[in-house]
């Protein structure tokens, strides 16, 4: 078999804490990743050229800056086979809105690429090819909810619940790195305790995202009228949890033209591994 579609599906931040900066920089965080049965398509397909191709919905990215470039990149060295690769990008997830989308491209691409250039790389190796690329790579490599602590590389899988989300975008882009930079960032949340609950969590970056951008604010305040809402990871999509794919139907109709969205359900193993797993036992 030389072709291969894999979704690289959404992730939510259900909650995020941070615990301190450390003195290289980084931030000691603890987070709750889930991921949702929507994503962007990808199709890869083995060439007769040596050469990587990817095309499709790439936004005009220079190819040396693209996630799904790099992540192919990283396993020329393990390939087994001749032949280059195409990979077609079908883009459905909001770029710069915090639901993952680059991460999960390149996530997905190590996955399918590994198999079809029978490169025989543990997941755990994959993970840390993926981590090069980015800090929530590691994260749909693995493909299972799960509790990320430390600086996100410490991943405990976390069995939940499948609920609906209806997830916002705002259409604007929240820049991580000013986020993280920046001195209002509260710095100092207690770690969870042993026996946690989702309802005493929160989004430590939320309410300086709010002031930074005050549309990601509107978005907040517009879907409490659903339910609680919460912000993804650094932004700038937010989303609000519910019962049943008809009341997130509902939400998502009376969206304000002037911001996209999307409703999908929540799942415990990422649809890419359940995809991938499906294609290997044909």
């Amino acid at each position: 078999m030389t072709a291969l579609t894999l979704m690289a599906p959404a992730k939510l931040n259900l909650f995020l804490h941070i615990n301190a900066q450390r003195d290289d920089g980084y931030h000691e965080l603890e987070t709750l990743f889930t991921f949702l049965d929507f994503g962007d398509e990808l199709t890869f397909a083995l060439s007769n050229e040596p050469e990587i191709l990817v095309k499709g919905d790439t936004a005009d990215i220079p190819l040396e800056d693209n996630l799904i470039y790099k992540a192919a990149m990283a396993l020329q060295p393990f390939k087994q086979v001749e032949q280059g690769i195409c990979i077609e990008l079908s883009k459905k997830l909001p770029m710069g809105g915090g639901v993952g989308g680059g991460s999960s491209d390149a996530a997905t691409t190590l996955l399918a690429i590994n198999q079809l250039w029978k490169c025989n790389l543990s997941n755990e190796k994959l993970a840390e090819l993926g981590l090069e690329l980015g800090a929530d790579v590691p994260v749909f490599v693995n493909g299972k909810t799960a509790l990320a602590q430390g600086v996100g590389e410490q991943l405990t899988p976390v069995t939940l619940p499948q609920r609906w989300f209806c997830v916002v975008f705002p259409n604007v882009h929240v820049s991580t790195a000013k986020v993280f930079t920046h001195p209002n960032l509260p710095r100092d949340t207690n770690k969870l305790s042993q026996h946690w609950e989702l309802s005493n969590t929160r989004n430590d970056c939320e309410a300086l995202v709010k002031k930074l951008y005050p549309e990601v604010e509107k978005t907040l305040v517009w879907l409490l009228k659903y339910g609680p809402s919460r912000m993804t990871g650094t932004g700038a999509c937010c989303f609000v949890e519910l019962d049943s794919m008809d009341a997130a139907q509902r939400v998502l109709s009376s969206l304000p033209s002037y911001w996209q969205g999307f409703i999908a359900q929540s799942t415990n193993i990422s649809t890419a591994h359940v995809q991938l797993d499906n294609w290997l036992k044909m």
